[in-house]
């Protein structure tokens, strides 16, 4: 299996390395501009105002006091603010209710207006001072409340007859699981600034996703989307609340239009809490049977998620369950049920790490029942061959190498098998192991390559870097295709003027933008080669590599021509080329694209006097593809693994039962891991390239969170023999 689709002889010595980051010194330097820091002659400032009860109307709202205080210059409610029209509808990116179009409310939280005002501060104390009076109505706050409605994008899996199957079983497990609601909260808290020139919109965002941004917007507002230009070059981070056109940005865009001056919102930390998204509370009910070989005979997986009526939860709980294990006999349903709650969306690692807790868990459980190590049950069962629904090919999977690997690290071998066997002091010490999977897709991008007379090149996208380092290892993949040293291409991305990118979220934009550099280099090579004439010899395109700021034909070292004596030829300074995302390609027919897949071995010490955890050790072992940058993509595991811990452990947003208030929206509530929590992580990778991807790649900003929460809990059960199957695993369910 080659590292990549490209022909042989093009790639330099790049990709593969360490790099530093590209842009890491703009940002250690303080000069990385972020959408917070933006400035612009005359602009206002806007804050929102949020409801105060989870269902019923508005039905008046006082603002002629706040219209006469200092600096402030407008008040938007439902009765002014414009009328927008129906947005198209972009998977993943779009809106939520267009804000601030009727008296309704829907969730405690929901943005009702908008004060604006010359200062923050001035549009602060303005927005405390409102007055607003409520119709209230019965809210529907709970999982019994609402009606439990399918997921269109993700259908029910029936495959065999797992209620014979069960029936028929020599052993089995079944059992609920839960994860609470978790919040992403990125450090950079999230906002816009909007000014309109006549139709045109500069548009500086918080955003994963300008392109979605833009064409949004575009359609409410009703201009061409070419007269929306969405900015946004760096990202205080994500974690998925980036990839929603959220109401924040119509509001800020709305303001902007009325007033004619440019208008800065920024949310505040307890609003990042409502108003940007979460992953929602989940509940699983999950039912395995076996041989008592281990092998399986029935995986049954019925799923709900709390979603908003105005949003459904994005699912995905499912999703993996289907494809992870050979399995005769299948059984996956998910549903979302609408109540008046928050909006719901992706947050790292959406739907898979919810629902791998649940199954994770159940085959420890059911390694336990069978008196079967938890690793050899699974090793039984991995269906590394071919997918175990299409019963394609998978186009790549190491699942059994990253079991291998991270077992051998770990030491599992050592491991005493009986629960709570091993102590180290008073401390109960445990040992547990999960498996991982996060699926794959090639989403759409587009870029643009361009190569000048000095001999350097430019790559331009209009993706973003959200921290997942896009800007690097474009960067490292560019200069490889085009055989030049990283310092001489200039990559530039998170502007939407730029050519259309896929989003960064789903672990598709790594795959997604590298294939369209490939192929635009691609086309870029044949447009020297037009130049070159007969200096090549007579190659044809698939003979000319680009090496050392050349174009060369590859085994024959007299011909070759520099680019810059190649523009020379045609009185150029610049050669440019697009390329794109090219499927179906025929070089995947007949296989079922894989995703990441990975493993995790998971040490833990609890003191059970005071029901105090440590997770003191991580192995955690993925394949991820063709790894571009193993610096940045080490960092990215190990981000998962932090953030896999906090799931596990602490996250938690709280939520008033009778009023659905977030009762624990600020840091100082609201539970993270923390540098003492997160111990020796050693971050390994197995696998090689993928056939589906160009690149080679598979994604890695997702897979390293999945299978850590469930690691630990099963960490947790051979420490203390006490089966926890919520999320988190908190110091009350640990006193023993």
């Amino acid at each position: 299996m080659t590292a990549t689709h490209s022909r042989p002889g093009s790639r330099g010595p790049w990709v593969g390395q360490g790099l530093d980051r590209v842009d890491g010194p703009h940002k250690v330097t303080g000069s990385a501009p972020y959408s917070s820091d933006v400035t612009l002659p005359g602009m206002l400032h806007a804050i929102v105002v949020t409801a105060t009860i989870p269902a019923g109307t508005v039905t008046k709202i006082d603002t002629s006091a706040l219209l006469t205080l200092p600096g402030v210059r407008a008040v938007f409610t439902h009765e002014n603010f414009p009328r927008l029209h129906q947005p198209p509808v972009v998977m993943f990116g779009d809106a939520p209710a267009i804000p601030l179009q009727d008296a309704r409310v829907s969730f405690h939280g929901q943005e009702i207006a908008l004060v604006v005002a010359d200062t923050a501060q001035e549009a602060v104390e303005a927005a405390r001072l409102i007055e607003v009076v409520y119709a209230p109505e019965p809210a529907r706050l709970d999982w019994s409340d609402g009606a439990e409605e399918p997921l269109p994008y993700l259908p029910d899996v029936h495959r065999g007859d797992t209620a014979a199957a069960w029936a028929q079983a020599e052993v089995r497990v079944s059992g609920t699981y839960t994860t609470a609601e978790n919040v992403n909260n990125p450090l950079g808290l999230m906002g816009a600034v909007a000014a309109w020139d006549g139709d045109h919109l500069d548009f500086h965002d918080s955003t994963q996703w300008p392109v979605a941004v833009r064409r949004i917007l575009a359609g409410m507002f009703g201009v061409p989307e070419s007269g929306v230009r969405v900015r946004v070059p760096y990202l205080g981070g994500g974690f998925g609340a980036g990839l929603n056109t959220w109401p924040y940005k119509i509001l800020c865009a709305g303001a902007a239009r009325v007033l004619g001056r440019p208008v800065k919102l920024m949310l505040t930390r307890p609003q990042m809490f409502k108003l940007v998204g979460h992953r929602p509370d989940s509940e699983h009910r999950v039912r395995l049977a076996a041989r008592r070989d281990g092998t399986l005979t029935v995986i049954e997986h019925r799923a709900r998620s709390m979603g908003a009526l105005d949003k459904p939860a994005l699912g995905l709980l499912t999703a993996a369950t289907s494809q992870l294990y050979a399995c005769d006999n299948v059984t996956t349903v998910e549903r979302t049920v609408r109540l008046h709650r928050r909006y719901p969306a992706a947050m790292r690692g959406p739907g898979e790490a919810e629902g791998n807790w649940a199954i994770e868990t159940a085959l420890d459980e059911l390694a336990y029942e069978l008196g079967m190590d938890p690793l050899e049950l699974r090793l039984r069962n991995i269906s590394a061959d071919v997918h175990p629904g299409s019963g394609l090919p998978w186009s790549s999977n190491a699942l059994l190498d990253c079991c291998r690997i991270g077992a051998e690290v770990f030491g599992w071998s050592r491991r005493d098998p009986r629960p709570r066997s091993t102590t180290e002091g008073d401390l109960l010490l445990g040992w547990g192991m999960a498996t991982a999977f996060y699926g794959a897709y090639l989403p759409m991008s587009t870029a643009r390559v361009t190569v000048y007379a000095d001999g350097t090149a430019a790559v331009r996208a209009a993706a973003t870097d959200i921290g997942t380092g896009t800007y690097t290892v474009i960067t490292q993949l560019a200069a490889d295709q085009l055989g030049l040293r990283p310092p001489q291409v200039d990559f530039q991305l998170g502007d939407s003027d730029l050519p259309d990118s896929a989003q960064s979220g789903g672990s598709g934009l790594a795959s997604s933008l590298s294939a369209a550099v490939i192929d635009a280099v691609a086309n870029l090579r044949r447009g020297l080669l037009d130049l070159a004439g007969d200096a090549m010899h007579g190659a044809t395109a698939d003979q000319v590599v680009c090496r050392g700021g050349a174009l060369c034909r590859d085994g024959d070292p007299a011909a070759r021509v520099s680019f810059s004596d190649l523009l020379a030829r045609g009185g150029l300074n610049q050669l440019s080329a697009e390329g794109r995302v090219r499927l179906p390609d025929p070089r995947t027919a007949g296989m079922h694209q894989a995703g990441g897949f990975g493993a995790r071995f998971v040490e833990v010490a609890i003191d059970p006097l005071i029901g105090r955890l440590r997770v003191r050790r991580v192995v955690s072992v993925s394949d991820a593809g063709r790894i571009l940058n193993p610096k940045l993509a080490r960092s990215q595991i190990l981000g998962g693994t932090v953030g896999g811990i906090g799931m596990a452990l602490f996250e938690e947003t709280v939520t008033d039962p009778d009023t659905g208030r977030v009762a624990n929206g600020t840091f100082g509530d609201y539970l993270i891991a923390s540098c003492a929590d997160v111990p020796d992580v050693e971050v390994l990778f197995a696998g090689g390239p993928d056939r589906f991807s160009p690149a080679g790649t598979k994604g890695v900003g997702e897979i390293g969170l999945v299978g850590v929460a469930a690691a630990i809990g099963n960490a947790v059960f051979h420490a203390t023999a006490r089966r926890l199957r919520s999320l988190p695993m908190t110091i009350d369910h640990l006193l023993l």
